[in-house]
């Protein structure tokens, strides 16, 4: 009787195990998610930095659509967000969607100090609080 009380104590821990890796798995792969889009998101602004503002008119709108096809940056950006599509595609398979989606808050986070240090996009004392509070919900939510 001890002997298979040991066998299935261990079975039951193993299996927490495996749960918490696949847990740790999850989150990495949300990481990577947030990661991927972001870098999506700053290469679609550099894209469109280089391009500059343009106004929705008929006249325009071919060389514009020209410019943005053939702009490396809006190509990586996209490519990007492709590729962030599959691996949260792979999380949604996963894991809650209610667990899973305000993670990716995380992203407006990087967003915000990645668009301050590269484009010099303004970070104003609401922003850094709002930033806080995103960061305080993230850490609500993995607990």
């Amino acid at each position: 009787m001890h002997v298979a009380l040991s066998k299935i104590n261990k079975l039951c821990y193993y299996e927490h195990l495996i749960n918490q890796d696949i847990a740790f798995m999850v989150l990495l792969m949300i990481l990577a998610c947030v990661v991927i889009g972001t870098a999506g998101q700053l290469f679609l602004k550099a894209g469109m930095n280089h391009i500059g503002e343009f106004a929705f008119s008929a006249h325009n709108i071919g060389p514009i659509v020209v410019k943005v096809l053939t702009s490396p940056f809006i190509i990586l950006g996209t490519c990007c967000y492709a590729l962030s599509l599959v691996v949260w595609l792979l999380v949604l398979s996963r894991a809650e969607v209610s667990y899973a989606y305000p993670l990716l808050s995380v992203g407006y986070v990087i967003t915000a100090i990645m668009g301050y240090y590269l484009f010099g996009d303004a970070l104003s004392a609401i922003r850094i609080v709002g930033i806080g509070l995103i960061i305080l919900g993230v850490i609500c939510i993995t607990r």
